[in-house]
This record gives C-alpha cells, structure tokens and sequence, in this order.
C-alpha cells in the first residue's frame, strides 16, 4: 500500500496517494521517487551492480516492476540507473576511474572502485546543489589540456563540503548526468512536506534493514529507535510493534512500518490545539479555523478568505474540504508548512526601499574571499568566491601582488596560503556576480602590486567585465551623494585607492598623469599596529607612500579606501565617496568612546570592519556589534561555521535574501539621535516584550556516534542586538529524548530596539561533565517573526538544512510599559 499525507497525521487511516505525473514534478517519469512503497524499495545500497543476487522471485519482480515505473520515459535516468564509468579528478595528478549509478530510489548515487572489493561511497541528491558543465572549476580547469568541456562536469555540494569533479568517456555520457542529475534535484527542490517526510521515514527504514529483505524484525525495530533518538522501555516498543503488525509474521514491511512511526509520532501537543479550537473535536468548521487563525495566529486581513486558502492547500481529504473543515491532518500540514513557519513569508521576496542611498544599508560581506580553510597556509581557491556570491554576498575581496609572467596572483601576503590568479578571481565575479541578486556587487581590492601590474589588472577588470563594471557616475555629473542599489543593479564597483577625487576625475585634472602616490592602508599596516608583541606572524609594513596606477585608480567611483583619522575631521573633510576600513579592534575602540558619532558618521559613508590578522584560523567576531553602530561592510570569514556566520545569515534572509538590507530609519537619519549605549534616548523608543513558549521538538539529529547515545536536549534562546538587547535564556533539558523531546518551558525577553535586534535559537545536548554539543540553529531578525503557533526548521552548523528536525513554538509580542519619560 502506498502512504502520503497521512504519514504526519497520528489520526488519519492509511489510504492511497494520487500519482503525481512527470509534468507536475519537472518531468520526472510517473511513480519515481513520489511514494513512501517506492522509497521503501529493499534496492540494497550496499550491493555490487555487477553481483546478482539471491533475493526471493517475489521481490525480484518487486524490483523489476518498482525499477520500470521510475525510469520510464526518461533515457537520462535509465542510462543512470545502469551506471556509468567516469572519471574522478582530484588533481592534474589524481584521476581515477569510479563506477557511478544512480540507485532505485532515484535520491542516492552510488560509486565504487573496480579494486576496491566491496568498499563503496554513496551521497544523496538532496545534497547537491548544482551541476556545473565544463571547466568551471579549478581542478578541471588545471587539466584542459587534457579532456575536452563537453566531456565534464561538476557536483557542487551544499554547505562547505568540497565539489566533485567528474570527466565521462564521452560527451553523450556527461551530458546524460548533467541532463539527470539537473531533473533529480528539480524533484528535490519540487517535493512537498509530506513526500520529503516519506523519504526520510524510508531512509531510517533502509538504515534499520540490516539483511535488506525489505521487512524489519523487532530486533531491527529496537535498533532504529536508537539511531533515532527515541529511548524507549523495551515492553512498549514491543506493543506498538505487534499493533502495526497486522499480519501477524513478526515483522513490519510496508504500509506496517508506516503504522508503527505514526504510532511513534503522534503529537499530542498538536492534537491538544486542535482540539480546544474544535467544537466535536475531529475538525476544525471553517468558523473554527477562522477563530484560531484571529485569536493565535493574530492574522486580521481577511480571515475568512484565508481559512478557505488554507484548507484548499493543505487539507488531503476531499470530503473535509468539501465541508469546508479542516483535520488534524491538514492542520499539521499547514503548521509544518512555510505559512506555519516562524519566519514571515512575507519578508521572503524584496521587500524593503531599495531605492535609498548605498550607505543606508547593511551589505553582506566577505573578508580574504579567495580562503577556504586558515589564514596562514589555507587554500587559496576561486571556488570561495563562486560560495560567497551564491549565499547572497555583496562584497568580496581580493589580496593582489605581483605574480610571475606579468600575471598579478591573489594570496594572503607573506603567508603559506596557495596562489591563485587575479585574472581566474575576475572572470569567477564576471560569471557569478548576479546569479543570486541582481543588486551591486562591491570588490575591494587590496593592492600590493606594482604599477606595471596594476594596469595588467585594470585590463582584466575592463575587458572580462565589460558594461558590469562602474566606470563613471551614473549621470555623468559630480553627485553629493550615493546612488542607490536599484540605480546600481547588475554593475560591480571597485573599492580601492584613488588618485585624487571624483571631482578631479570628472573634470579631468589627472587625466595627463600617469601614476600618483596614495596613502597606503591596508591590513597588513593594521596588524602591525595592532600587535606589536607578535613577531612571529607580523608582517613587514610597507612605506607610508604607495605608486598607484591611472587606468586602475579610474576604475574606483564611488569607494575611495581612505585612512580613518577621526569623526571630527571626517565631519569636515570627508567625501561621502570616501570610505575607511577599521579592524575589529579599532571599531570597537571607537563603538566605546564616541558609538552616536559612528552611527552618525555611517549614516553618510560606508564604513568596512574585517575580523583582526590575530584571527589566523579565520574565527570572526561578532558582527552585531558592528552592526549596531551602522557600520555597512562588515566582513567575515565565510568559510567558518559558527555563531557569527549564523546571524550573518540571520540578518540576509530577509528581503529576498539580496544582499542588501536597509537599516532602521534612525540610523540613515542625518541628524544626531541614535546612542545604541541609551536606546531609550531616541525618539519613537517603544521596547517589546517578548514571550516564546518552547513547547516541542521533533527528530533531532543524533549528534554523538557513541553505541546507545541519545541527545538529551535543551533549546537556548538568543538575543542579539544593542547591548541592552543582549539575553540568553535557556529550557531545562529532557532526558534521552530526541525524537519527541516536550518541554512548555516559557521564556521572557524585553527587546529595547526591535528593529535591529536578531533571535537565534539553538538545541544542545546537554552533558553535565564537559560542554554541550551542539544539535541545530536557527536564526532570524526580531521584525521577521510570526506570532502563534510556529514550526522552528532547524539548520545545521554548515547552515543547511537538517529536516524534518524542528521545534515547536508558541511567539507573543507585547508592549512593553515603561517608566521612562
């Protein structure tokens, strides 16, 4: 029997799911990868291709049947199902032949060496992010020469995991796995809810199916409660497992297995909501949900039409909605879908003002872009910079010296970082600049290189750029102030030194010259300050006086990098093009002594802070303290997980995930006002409360590998913003429970500045003897949030996705009443 929706329903009865057709989901062939039977297919992941097997006649024609109806139609996915041999590079010296297939599920590619015995690797298609074809990465571009484009390709993996690249014998060959694998992950991003819960319930199936005989004994059962966090008394594992066995043989296959896990997953924190909304307590009328969606979900716009929508979206049952109800089938769907989430839809596309000035917004931004491990000797690789832009970045950085053959390279000076060509970072930004967000990418160029050199990178930037690059002003005229990211869309400007200003470029006074000298700011210089008792990592600093090239200084508008003296003689002397970079010291030096005076002095210029040279294993600081103060540019390590790239990405999940986000309105206000040490002292202050019900928690991922471990969970909840706003509260911890973990804990916060303030919400494994470990995140600006009941998806520490993993939530957002006058 095949089973859908009712999957996360724990009242609903197994029936069958409508097919889903090829051209509802990206042309896949009918039946692949749509049910939890074909999910659940005993295909044998670990089996050799090439071995026949010595499974029953009964599930030989299973086999030959399920098979049919996935690879039906599509000669790419029969060609991969039968698999193919292709060509692993590692290197220009490492290039060994793999025997790749695509498995019956359709979700998971199998490979292995021909003399590798049994050993095999598999890796699932939900983790690959994009097929690139031909030379677009660094391995395959090293072996050009060696293997025609059109006979490779490559699998860029989500999170930081390293791409595969793949050469096949033949130019068919590659482009059937560019062609399928492109189909496969469409399905992925195309599944619904219930199908993606479908095939998580069969991947545990297939784990716990340790003979692959496509049925589970009670052994198997106790087993995969373990692997799944459930801690459970051997006596009631063994009731619900003889009531899902229906046939009584002492296994569970099948529609049984499905039994058993909703008996597993029922949510009675769930059922108790449903039920105090419902008048007969087996659905909700549609009055019902109206009061519900009022009263919890605070919706006001049109409540009723909403019910209606919702119920269409979400209810399986025909009879339901044609009654106009909702079951608890459908309210679970609906509270596990995006209109269920915590964050607000709403702020999912662009939502804000773009059209204000450049120095108005907070702008993602990345530091030593070309790194992707440390800062001493991490590798170099233009692979970072294809990862920035894709998560919505909008400024990257490039360390320029001279390189051998007249070819300027991108390192990290006087370290043991690895070379990559200047030429390679360019055409990277040429490619990848505007796949994500068509708004300005900002490039600050940190020149170490000669005059000679610098023109050689002048030339790159003009010929491999062409129109994307921002030569002039917009206009043509001398501006007063910046334009704004809407004026600047699709063009990518440089940050970096200038001779003289816009006024003597536009009116040509520096036209005659050919080389001038700037003051030279760069991080080496800041490092040297910093710290003067590292002699081991400091780094030689160069003369006050650097030679600086016309044809590069032309390509500088509107970020003239200038040295930061003070607010005073910025007020006096400064252009609004001009822009200084701090360390995160010299921020933090200026946030204590004169914070208003940043935030007023950001309010018209750009401002970049970069993590401290000290920072060697590229950790980063805390960019909400940068951001409390206006600053802008504030740059961080991408290639490090952590608290810090969190709310990084907290903060850019808004607004359409562009890049760009506007900062309130009292910090782009020319006029004095904002203290982030005394935010009561601005006008329009009004503080929030803010109560979070943390009630449950569902399949969170087994994070220690110990035989028999299971997570014992607690959820900390985290507010970041000005220092007022700084809280931590946490839930007390449930005991080896990380399946279905209940907790009704009530945690309170007043939120002083609520425009700014970021909420991040974490579960740990609490261990009483060392540290906890960590489970999952997520994060999200405070102006962002849904109140009501919300589903919570967790993140992993990479930042991608860990689903079904959740928390359930109750979110209230009052005034609050204070006495301040």
């Amino acid at each position: 029997m095949v089973f859908g929706n009712a999957a996360i329903g724990q009242h609903a009865e197994l029936r069958p799911v409508r097919q889903t057709t090829g051209g509802e989901r990206g042309g896949l062939p009918p039946g692949c990868c749509t049910t939890l039977e074909l999910y659940c297919k005993p295909s044998g992941p670990g089996d050799d291709p090439s071995v026949a097997d010595a499974r029953s006649v009964r599930q030989q024609q299973m086999a030959s049947t399920q098979s049919g109806l996935r690879i039906q139609g599509d000669d790419n996915l029969q060609s991969m199902f039968v698999g193919t041999v292709m060509r692993k590079i590692k290197s220009r010296t490492w290039k060994k032949q793999r025997y790749f297939r695509l498995q019956e599920d359709c979700m998971t590619i199998w490979y292995k060496s021909k003399k590798a015995g049994n050993a095999h690797s598999t890796f699932s298609v939900s983790d690959v992010e994009a097929v690139r074809e031909g030379h677009q990465s660094e391995v395959l571009l090293s072996i050009a020469d060696e293997f025609p484009p059109d006979r490779c390709f490559t699998l860029v993996f989500r999170g930081r995991r390293g791409n595969l690249d793949l050469v096949a014998e033949s130019a068919e060959e590659a482009q059937l796995w560019i062609r399928g694998m492109r189909k496969l992950i469409e399905n992925v991003e195309n599944m619904d809810q219930s199908e993606k819960l479908d095939k998580w319930i069969c991947d545990w199936f297939k784990k716990a199916d340790k003979n692959k005989d496509g049925r589970m004994n009670f052994k198997e059962v106790q087993d995969l409660l373990k692997m799944m966090n459930v801690d459970m008394n051997e006596d009631h594992a063994l009731r619900l497992f003889k009531m899902a066995d229906k046939s009584q043989s002492e296994t569970l296959e099948d529609d049984e297995f499905v039994l058993f896990y909703k008996m597993l997953t029922q949510r009675e924190d769930v059922l108790r909501i449903f039920q105090d909304y419902s008048g007969d307590g087996q659905k909700l009328t549609l009055r019902d949900l109206e009061d519900f969606l009022r009263e919890e979900q605070l919706e006001t716009d049109d409540v009723q039409q909403r019910a209606l929508e919702l119920i269409e979206r979400y209810e399986p049952s025909d009879t339901a909605k044609n009654l106009q109800a909702m079951t608890i089938d459908g309210f679970l769907m609906y509270l596990g879908s995006a209109e269920g989430s915590i964050f607000n839809p709403q702020h999912e596309g662009v939502y804000q003002d773009m059209t204000q000035p450049l120095c108005h917004y907070f702008i993602s931004s990345s530091h030593n872009t070309y790194l992707l491990e440390d800062q001493l000797r991490g590798h170099s690789s233009v692979e970072g910079y294809i990862r920035a832009l894709k998560r919505g970045c909008r400024c990257v950085e490039v360390d320029c010296w001279d390189g051998p053959n007249g070819e300027p390279i991108v390192y990290h000076g006087h370290t043991f970082t690895s070379k990559i060509l200047f030429k390679d970072v360019v055409i990277a930004l040429g490619n990848y600049a505007f796949k994500v967000s068509e708004y300005p990418v900002i490039l600050s160029i940190e020149n170490h290189c000669s005059v000679e050199q610098q023109r050689i990178m002048a030339q790159h930037l003009n010929q491999i750029l062409g129109d994307k690059l921002l030569k002039n002003t917009l206009d043509g005229k001398v501006p007063d102030s910046f334009p704004s990211p809407e004026d600047m869309k699709k063009k990518i400007l440089l940050k970096g030194k200038k001779i003289g200003g816009l006024e003597e470029s536009m009116s040509g006074l520096v036209e005659d010259s050919l080389t001038g000298e700037v003051s030279d700011e760069d991080e080496s210089v800041d490092l040297d300050d910093e710290n003067q008792h590292h002699d081991s990592i400091r780094r030689r600093t160069k003369k006050s006086k650097q030679r600086l090239s016309k044809e590069l200084s032309d390509c500088v508008v509107y970020c003239k990098s200038v040295h930061f003296s003070s607010f005073k003689n910025s007020r006096i002397h400064d252009k609004f093009y001009e822009i200084s970079s701090f360390t995160e010291s010299k921020a933090r030096k200026y946030m204590r002594e004169a914070g208003a005076e940043f935030v007023y002095h950001n309010a018209r210029q750009l401002s970049r802070i970069y993590p401290s040279g000290l920072r060697t294993d590229s950790s980063n600081f805390n960019p909400q303290d940068m951001w409390s103060v206006g600053c802008q540019i504030v740059a961080l390590n991408f290639q490090t997980a952590g608290v810090e790239m969190d709310l990084n990405d907290g903060l850019f999940s808004q607004n359409g995930r562009c890049g760009y986000v506007l900062k309130p309105e009292f910090m782009r206000s020319s006029e004095r006002g904002f203290d982030p040490d005394h935010p009561q002292n601005h006008n329009g202050y009004q503080p929030l409360k803010l109560t979070i019900q943390v009630i449950s928690g569902q399949q969170l991922p087994k994070v220690n590998i110990k035989e028999g471990s299971i997570v014992d969970p607690l959820v900390r909840v985290e507010i970041y913003g000005v220092p007022m706003d700084q809280a931590k509260q946490e839930t007390r911890y449930i005991d080896n429970n990380g399946f279905n973990p209940v907790w009704y804990d009530t945690l309170n916060f007043i939120i002083h500045t609520p425009e700014f303030a970021l909420v991040r919400f974490v579960v740990e494994d609490y261990d009483k003897t060392s540290k906890n470990d960590f489970v999952g995140q997520y994060t999200l600006p405070f102006s962002c949030i849904q109140q009501g009941y919300r589903h919570i998806q967790l993140l992993s520490k990479d930042g991608t996705s860990i689903h079904p993993s959740s928390l359930f939530v109750h979110v209230r957002i009052t005034k609050h009443v204070t006495q301040h006058c």
